[in-house]
């Protein structure tokens, strides 16, 4: 629904070459690394060898369970089986993790053009979210589905705009049913934005008519906006299919987690300023600051108003965030997920509004000026106001782009040299990781907590980082003899024990692990410990603090065996 008919000629930044710049240029960021150097991701990665070649490696199977099932969280796991046989895994992954950004991008400014029918210069200012906390974070599956229901979300205001209702619903039912399959918390925006479109759509519909099929239309206005909430949810029915899959899902069995934590007061805010969160806190801040001061001025400023479609998928948004408890079904983090993107939509809810005053007031300074010219004196001047406003956007755009650029190349860098590593580490391993860890995490995060699992990826290792919870993920870890050291978060550990963390210190992680169970020990960047504790080790690698270890035992399971597979099949680079 368009909530204007703009006339004129486009500005630069309203054209489609500028918004397939704008896509090409969130791209730079992934371009250099290897590895996306996001939090999880090489967790993730780690989960996805395992899903590939578990009957390939056979000793895969005496520490893993891996079973396919329908759950709201299989976006990446689903593309990773159909291409990494093709390309390679981690090339697959790359290419995923790279069309994340610019699909926000499109997404964000093809909602903005049709709502508002042409994009703002305010939009700009979102752009940036694309490499927003979460992404950073390395919730692929999440980031993933949100891509994709922000192109969906524009391409149901353009199909409504046209009046293809039964079209969109047609296409929407297999649509809204694969996004869930993807994320469901990405189904559950498209919902919401849907939603609330709809309701705006039909209240102007209301709103025009005086009689309606189900009664009478007074001009009472909450009678106006009853009759578009229960409208606007007929409207969303295509998209109500994947609540079937979601209670068939947490309905099954060996499905596990809490949901808890509700209003967090201190943690919203947290996340509301954590939104750009990368490397450099006082820059990171300075950046979610500055879109605090541009919504906080589009308020404030009569020369500005909120569209009205997008600014009730704003309040909506809030009330959501509000609502949501930080851990869902024991994902953690549920509502920090929501925060950048809500942002965003208030962002591109922002433009210029109508000014008859501007007018007026020039009238009285050039009392010889007709109509037309003065309505082009006031047009010329918001044009310029606003082509300054949209340098002011590309300038931001470009600056968060490049420190993202250079962060992701330094981050490169880190995992390069812990990884020479893997060089001494053969096929089939049962590898033991400690990752040094602060009681409070640094701003920038080391991303270095779940790199273990590059072991597994590339190594066909055991490694004891994966997350193991019937229900959520696809694999579960079943190595008993490497309890308690089996599974995420044993893999975490610390100078001293972390009020309300299960980390362990360092010295009692090299104290208690079962030696029996592992063949190496894996120390990445771990904090100081006494030397005691691995004087059965044998130094084998060493890169500053971190350190690679032989355990000197016999053998408990058939290693030798292990090491006559061949690695699998890669590309030109060794490890794709």
């Amino acid at each position: 629904m368009m909530d204007d008919a703009p006339t004129g000629p486009l500005n630069w930044w309203q054209t489609r070459r500028f918004v397939v710049a704008m896509a090409l240029l969130s791209i730079v960021p992934l371009l250099w690394p290897d590895i996306p150097p996001l939090v999880d991701l090489p967790g993730h990665m780690g989960r996805y060898r395992v899903q590939l070649d578990l009957h390939t490696y056979p000793w895969l199977t005496d520490w893993y369970n891996f079973q396919w099932q329908l759950i709201g969280n299989l976006g990446i796991d689903i593309l990773v089986q159909i291409f990494a046989p093709i390309l390679g895994l981690e090339l697959t992954v790359k290419l995923i993790v790279m069309s994340i950004p610019p699909l926000i991008v499109v997404g964000l400014l093809w909602i903005a053009r049709e709502v508002h029918g042409r994009i703002p210069a305010t939009a700009l200012f979102a752009l940036p979210l694309a490499y927003c906390f979460p992404l950073q974070f390395g919730f692929v599956n999440f980031m993933l589905s949100m891509a994709l229901a922000l192109p969906l979300f524009a391409l149901w205001l353009r199909l409504g705009r046209l009046g293809k209702i039964k079209l969109r619903a047609w296409i929407f039912v297999p649509l809204s049913c694969a996004l869930w399959v993807c994320h469901t918390f990405g189904w559950g925006v498209l919902g919401v934005l849907a939603f609330s479109a709809e309701m705006v759509r039909e209240h102007d519909r209301a709103k025009q008519s005086s009689e309606h099929r189900f009664g009478p239309v007074t001009t009472a206005g909450i009678k106006r906006w009853a009759i578009a909430w229960f409208r606007g949810g007929l409207q969303c029915l295509p998209l109500a299919l994947p609540i079937l899959l979601m209670v068939a899902w947490r309905s099954g069995e060996h499905v596990s987690g809490q949901t808890t934590d509700f209003f967090n007061w201190r943690a919203k805010f947290a996340w509301l300023t954590m939104m750009l969160r990368d490397r450099w806190l006082g820059f990171d801040i300075a950046s979610n600051a500055l879109l605090g001061l541009i919504l906080y001025k589009s308020v404030r400023d009569r020369n500005i108003e909120f569209s009205r479609n997008l600014g009730l998928s704003t309040l909506f948004l809030v009330a959501v965030f509000v609502v949501l408890p930080r851990i869902v079904f024991g994902s953690a983090y549920a509502d920090m997920r929501l925060a950048p993107f809500m942002v965003a939509i208030a962002l591109i809810a922002i433009r210029p509004r109508p000014l008859p005053g501007d007018t007026r007031l020039l009238a009285l300074e050039n009392p010889g000026l007709g109509d037309a010219e003065l309505q082009t004196i006031v047009m010329a001047r918001r044009r310029r106001s606003m082509a300054l406003f949209a340098m002011l956007g590309l300038a931001f755009v470009l600056v968060r782009t490049g420190a993202t650029t250079v962060s992701y190349v330094l981050f490169d860098q880190r995992y390069a040299r812990e990884l020479k590593a893997l060089d001494h580490v053969p096929i089939g391993a049962r590898l033991v990781t400690f990752v040094g860890q602060n009681c409070v995490a640094d701003w920038k995060m080391s991303r270095l907590e779940h790199m273990p699992a590059l072991a597994l990826e590339r190594r066909m290792a055991y490694t004891n980082d994966q997350w193991s919870m019937a229900g959520a993920q696809l694999l579960t870890t079943k190595y008993v003899p490497a309890v308690p050291f089996a599974h995420d978060p044993s893999q975490i550990t610390t100078l001293m024990q972390c009020p309300r963390q299960y980390w362990r210190p360092i010295n009692r992680s090299l104290a208690k692990f079962p030696r029996a169970a592992f063949d190496y020990v894996w120390l990445i960047s771990p904090p100081p410990y006494d030397p005691k504790y691995t004087q059965d080790l044998t130094p084998i690698w060493r890169d500053g603090t971190s350190v690679l270890f032989k355990v000197d035992h016999v053998d408990v399971a058939p290693v030798t065996k292990r090491g006559d597979f061949p690695m699998p099949p890669r590309g030109k680079n060794p490890f794709y």
